[in-house]
């Protein structure tokens, strides 16, 4: 899979009238390890002022974006060592704040501001009065239009998209071999939590945990290879998501993900599969909540190159959909054996890591993070494994009759 291009420069000169600043790192700044130890955000005059105290120099790149409106601060990697309080939100022009792990080698603080926004100051501070180094960032209303920043991803966002080549394959006319290769996606992470439980639990933590007991369960056996598109809590544009499965030659993708809902009563497990016209309105919604992903942690993929559209134009090949919705029926049997799962729980929607051209694909809601027994029970590792040995089945099931398929 192509490599992400390396568009964040550093720059060595600040440009007030610019939306763009970055700090000159000191010779041994690139070697040491930073961590974040507080954030703090207040208002002075008609200014707001995010200020991150760090254990060590570094260097960072500001930069704004529109639709929705927000500020990145793009770091090393560093550490987050905060104290246990919620983070800064609703001060001045700041809504709400999200930090992670963008990609390795570059953390990322997404601002979301609640208006036209520009960055009037970003510097550095040296230690000085009983504090260590401190990231100023000085935000004021402009009054006017939200508009992006001239930052370099802008210039070089095209370069850095997937290149998908065309479909070589399909998924029944492949040779039958030993090994099958499953991919299973924890959705979210990094930067973009996910939905949050009513007693704290991050989806992204959650999605992980339990992709890790169905990589386990299926590699007992000695049939299946699995890949995970993220193996720590590190964000991953969704497209990309899908171009690491098709890299890996996936013969199955499977994107985990846990629900929320205003209606704290509704619990149990849902199964999605591909389509450009959601089946009710809730799953529409789901479905845009998730595709706004990347916008979280500060992208936009709005303007997608030529070669991507078409592909996606193409998404919806007839062998590949019904070979997903007949994975899912089998799923959908085996998890209501030992779970609670919704009514209607087979459900369609246009999710945007169900469209592989070649792979056949799901999309699994494991319980909604918003009913606290769902939530208690997926914070549990025996229930976890419950869940992942009816997967475990479910996949078992449905590349059994593949191979029942070769055989006549």
């Amino acid at each position: 899979m192509p490599r992400f291009v390396s568009f964040f420069r550093l720059l060595f000169l600040v440009l007030p009238a610019a939306l763009i600043f970055a700090a000159a790192p000191h010779p041994a700044a690139a070697a040491a390890e930073a961590v974040v130890t507080d954030v703090r955000v207040g208002e002075h005059g008609a200014t707001t002022r995010c200020v991150f105290d760090l254990t060590n120099r570094v260097a960072f790149n500001v930069f704004t974006l529109s639709d929705p409106e927000r500020v990145v601060i793009d770091l090393p990697e560093v550490g987050w060592r905060l104290p246990g309080r919620p983070l800064p939100s609703r001060t001045g022009l700041l809504k709400t704040l999200r930090y992670g792990l963008f990609k390795p080698g570059t953390s990322r603080v997404v601002l979301d501001v609640n208006g036209p926004a520009a960055i009037a100051r970003a510097f550095l501070v040296a230690p000085s009065a009983g504090y260590g180094y401190r990231l100023v960032v000085d935000l004021v209303e402009t009054g006017g239009e939200f508009k992006q920043g001239n930052s370099p991803a802008t210039g070089l966002w095209q370069a850095s998209l997937p290149r998908f080549s065309p479909p070589l394959r399909k998924p029944m006319a492949r040779k039958r071999r030993r090994e099958w290769v499953v991919a299973i996606d924890p959705g979210h992470g990094g930067v973009d939590p996910g939905t949050i439980g009513a007693n704290g639990m991050y989806e992204k933590h959650i999605t992980l945990a339990v992709a890790r007991e169905i990589k386990n369960r299926l590699e007992r056996g000695g049939s299946f290879r699995v890949v995970l598109t993220r193996k720590r809590d590190i964000f991953i544009r969704l497209r990309d998501r899908v171009a690491i499965a098709r890299d890996a030659g996936a013969d199955l993708f499977m994107s985990i993900h846990a629900n929320s809902i205003k209606n704290k009563n509704i619990r149990g497990l849902s199964v999605y599969t591909l389509s450009e016209k959601a089946s009710d309105k809730e799953a529409a919604e789901l479905a845009e909540q998730e595709n706004k992903a990347d916008l979280i942690a500060g992208i936009d993929l709005n303007n997608e190159s030529p070669e991507v559209t078409n592909i996606l134009i193409d998404l919806a090949q007839r062998e590949t959909m019904n070979q997903s919705v007949r994975f899912a029926s089998l799923l959908v049997g085996e998890l209501k054996r030992r779970t609670r799962i919704l009514r209607n729980s087979h459900r369609f929607a246009g999710f945007a890591v169900l469209k592989a051209v070649d792979v056949p694909s799901v999309l699994i809601e494991v319980g909604f993070l918003s009913n606290r027994q769902d939530e208690r029970a997926l914070r549990s590792k025996s229930y976890r494994a419950k869940l992942a040995s009816s997967i475990g089945r479910a996949i078992e099931g449905y590349f059994a009759q593949i191979e029942e398929a070769y055989r006549k």
